[in-house]
């Protein structure tokens, strides 16, 4: 594991790594306390932590998970990095842990290449949408947003339609 992936930020006692498959139930729980997340099955968070370990990010405090990213390049398009969830333990809310994490993620050798950043969001998710607001502001760059999923017809009127959030070009920041 490289320092970068363990760094420890001073004054938060913050670990930042790389996830492994043992992190599985604790990514399942930490989800399911997060509303509005769509909970993943437990499976789906195990193949995160294992076969997309290199773009999923977790955050540790005193041995408890307190913050998970997942997400992936897509195989079309590897400049473009899609943040699939960010959850954020009650615990560490408030503290910027999600930005640390994205640059974190972001400064990866597994990174490199990737000049945007894009993911999908409800309307309702308030917090989601100042974190990437916030990080777009960060980062001295744009963030579009555009209408990707919509709730009738790709969600038969089941589940929120989902706004694409594009931010980039991306400034890279590798150790």
């Amino acid at each position: 594991m490289s320092a970068l992936q363990s760094a420890r930020q001073s004054g938060d006692a913050v670990t930042f790594r790389t996830p492994e498959g043992k992190d599985g139930p604790k990514i399942s729980t930490l989800i399911a306390n997060s509303p509005p997340l769509d909970p993943n099955s437990a499976y789906c968070n195990l193949l995160q932590c294992t076969h997309f370990a290199n773009y999923c990010i977790v955050a540790e405090r005193d041995g408890k998970v307190v913050g998970w990213i997942s997400g992936y390049r897509p195989p079309d398009d590897p400049s473009r990095y899609f943040l699939w969830q960010v959850a954020i333990d009650a615990s560490a809310r408030g503290e910027g842990l999600a930005r640390k994490m994205l640059d974190m993620l972001l400064a990866r050798e597994s990174m490199k290449g990737v000049t945007h950043l894009i993911t999908t969001v409800t309307r309702d998710n308030e917090a989601s949408w100042g974190l990437f607001r916030s990080f777009a502001r960060h980062r001295n760059t744009k963030l579009k947003e555009s209408l990707l999923f919509d709730r009738d017809m790709h969600f038969d009127g089941k589940h929120d339609s989902e706004w694409q959030a594009e931010i980039g070009p991306l400034n890279q920041i590798y150790s």
